[in-house]
């Protein structure tokens, strides 16, 4: 499988060649594609396109915390990580605890994600949360993703719209990919740590409506790891589309295979006494290989009296994983390595829309009705091991999971400046699961309702006040809904809820003091039936008390003169576990502040082109009580470039001031070689990566 999508990648790029030397000139733009920065077209159950960042959406949104980034403004961030593109969400951090071929660690609002419970995220309609996973429930790998067929990043923060089901109490974000390129486009990048990256794409027109576009990507990487990480990707994407006058197709095949060594969490004290370096490892012998392949179609079809919307996708998906988190502690002469095994999971789904307006003209209303089915297949295995080798199997099971939801949608505009919206969600559930302990083997089921709705009220044409409220869920793993005896240490348990009910509210403002300053502000709460709390010493998650969220989130970006654009972030946070006595209420890993700034220059035409961004983590509890706590971590990235018509070369220097890091932070128990068979408590972290140096060199519409 992997040589043939090497094959896939090495096509994708003579056809890169080919269709340029074919076409010889642009191709001409369709009427669908925006033509200048910060362009609007809305369709009926279509996405908004744009290329520059669009937040003046007053009049159009239905909460202060939605949002647009286009392509324009995505391609100034100096990325180290393709989950990166994520932190283009206001108060989201996107950092990494393992090799970088593994999901990465996600916070937003107070969260500490995992790797994206409580917050959903789709791609052209595909859900990417992977219920029931073996590492962690909805598990988000974003890695497969190449960054510059990503046209825009649609973003909606809370749990007050209909549309989003599942794992979407902290919000969610969908990514759009580009339908056709202007020119091929061709990138070649090499830096630090062994660093090298090729990408290729390219489009043409079938016939008068349609367009193919082909494109893949290539990276290896080392970094500067005393193990190098030995990171290789191989991803590819085949998109078909055609536009006619009602209606649209697009079909996209996808394709990634990835392979690392990891680089896990290390603890603090062995650093300190120089038995292991801060880019060493305690167990040398980590990684693993992920893969994923997916086919999924669109239709849609807009008339002057409703619009329906059809999208239905199949996924292949494979994790195998090896990771060590506490060393010695659990088995003191082979060590704590664990093997998890996602093998083979298949994915089917499918989203049905349609849309019309009611009302009259002078009240015009609008109704969208959906619904959602999906089912998972998943072949999952957690397994002891050493040195990769296994040595004891803990479970393996086999889970079939189903879930449907509908959703109806009510937008109405009551007058000039005030708008509101109402919505109604209901989920259903059912849990198969087939395990080698009879007594862990079952069927659970289970059903939920989530009303929600948001005001608008606009005292003022470059203003809008907003007031939501709504109620959200995540699921649990399968396994947890039927376990009866846990696998470990052979003691009776109790089944988990299947799902965890949230529910949230938010007061907001957005304004449009210029037309280049966009400045939104909101005030929001969301509570927990049930946190999830990350267990170093197991490598999982369990479930815990109820817990309570508030927090304000400011935002701000302006287009200035000479091509300058600027924005500025701040996400403050408290959260707590409710009930609780205030010395032990602390949520783990809940991020109490977030800073995200940047300065950047995008011309027109030729001329030097750069970015600096600013991303400040806060610290943030480690322990329930608070007697240890994360360091605040500040980094900053460079990009500084020229562009010459539809070339450009870019200088990045990723975190530039050279910092001495922690991407992430835990604080457990472990125990090294030497120590007592108790082990210790310390902090452990992931370093985040010392100051290097890329060069790109790009031709085509990465240009601009």
């Amino acid at each position: 499988m992997r040589s043939a999508l090497h094959a896939a990648v090495l096509a994708v790029t003579l056809l890169t060649l080919a269709v340029s030397e074919a076409t010889g000139q642009e191709r001409r733009v369709p009427a669908s594609e925006p033509s200048r920065p910060d362009s609007l077209i809305v369709y009926l159950l279509d996405p908004l396109l744009v290329e520059g960042r669009i937040d003046d959406l007053v009049g159009l949104a239905s909460t202060a915390s939605e949002g647009f980034v286009g392509s324009r403004d995505l391609l100034l961030r100096p990325l180290t990580r393709e989950g990166e593109l994520l932190e283009t969400v206001p108060g989201m951090i996107v950092t990494q605890h393992s090799g970088s071929g593994k999901s990465n660690q996600m916070y937003v609002r107070g969260f500490n994600l995992d790797h994206g419970t409580d917050f959903s995220t789709r791609l052209e309609g595909m859900p990417l949360n992977l219920p029931t996973h073996a590492h962690g429930q909805g598990y988000t790998d974003l890695n497969f993703l190449i960054p510059e067929l990503v046209d825009h990043v649609e973003y909606a923060l809370g749990n007050y719209y209909p549309e989003i089901g599942d794992f979407g109490s902290a919000g969610g974000a969908h990514i759009r990919l580009r339908r056709s390129l202007a020119k091929p486009l061709f990138v070649l990048a090499s830096g630090e740590g062994g660093f090298r990256r090729v990408v290729g794409a390219a489009s043409r027109p079938i016939g008068s409506r349609g367009a193919l576009m082909a494109a893949g990507e290539a990276r290896r990487y080392d970094g500067p790891w005393e193990k190098p990480e030995d990171a290789r990707k191989l991803s590819g994407a085949l998109r078909y589309t055609w536009q006619g006058e009602t209606s649209n197709i697009s079909l996209l095949a996808l394709g990634y295979d990835n392979s690392w060594q990891a680089s896990d969490q290390i603890p603090r004290r062995a650093v300190e006494a120089g038995t292991v370096g801060r880019y060493g490892q305690v167990d040398p012998t980590l990684g693993g290989d992920s893969q994923r392949y997916s086919l999924s179609g669109a239709w849609t079809r807009s008339t002057g009296r409703s619009s329906q919307r059809i999208e239905a996708y199949a996924v292949r998906y494979g994790l195998d994983l090896f990771s060590n988190f506490t060393y010695l502690l659990d088995d003191p002469e082979g060590g704590d390595q664990f093997r998890q095994r996602d093998d083979g999971r298949l994915t089917l789904g499918l989203h049905l829309a349609h849309l019309r307006p009611l009302g009259s003209r002078a009240r015009p209303h609008s109704m969208e009705v959906g619904a959602d089915v999906r089912r998972d297949v998943a072949n999952l295995t957690l397994s002891r091991t050493r040195l990769r080798t296994p040595t004891e199997t803990v479970r393996a099971d086999v889970v079939t999971q189903w879930s449907g939801g509908g959703y109806a949608r009510l937008e109405s505009r009551w007058s000039r400046k005030l708008r509101s919206t109402l919505g109604l969600r209901a989920d259903a559930y059912r849990f198969e699961v087939g395990s080698d302990r009879p007594s862990n083997s079952g069927i659970s089921s289970s059903a939920i309702v989530s009303p929600k709705a948001s005001f608008a009220w606009a005292p003022h044409a470059r203003a809008e006040l907003y007031a939501s409220a709504g109620l959200g869920f995540h699921s649990n793993d399968a396994r947890g809904t039927v376990t009866t005896v846990d696998p470990v240490t052979e003691t009776a348990v109790e089944p988990v809820d299947p799902l965890v009910r949230s529910e949230g509210a938010e007061v907001g403002m957005r304004a449009t003091p210029t037309d280049g300053l966009r400045i939104t502000a909101a005030i929001w709460g969301v509570d927990l039936d049930s946190e999830l709390l990350f267990v170093g010493d197991a490598g999982t998650t369990e479930a815990s008390a109820p817990s309570r969220r508030i927090g304000v989130t400011l935002t701000s970006f302006t287009r200035l003169p000479l091509s300058l654009t600027a924005d500025a972030d701040v996400s403050l946070t408290r959260a707590r576990f409710r009930g609780a006595a205030s010395e032990g209420a602390r949520i783990p890993g809940a991020v109490e502040s977030v800073v995200a700034a940047g300065l950047g220059r995008e011309p027109e035409n030729d001329g030097a082109a750069w970015s600096l961004r600013l991303r400040r983590l806060g610290a943030y509890p480690l322990v329930v009580d608070d007697s240890q706590r994360s360091r605040a971590s500040t980094l900053v990235h460079v990009n500084i470039g020229y562009k010459v018509g539809s070339a450009r070369i870019t200088l990045s220097v990723l975190n530039l001031l050279d910092s001495e890091q922690a991407d992430v932070e835990y604080f457990y128990r472990s125990r090294l070689p030497g120590e007592a068979l108790a082990g210790l408590a310390d902090v452990h972290f992931h370093p985040a990566e010392p100051r290097q140096l890329r060069v790109s060199l790009a031709w085509g519409t990465s240009g601009g």
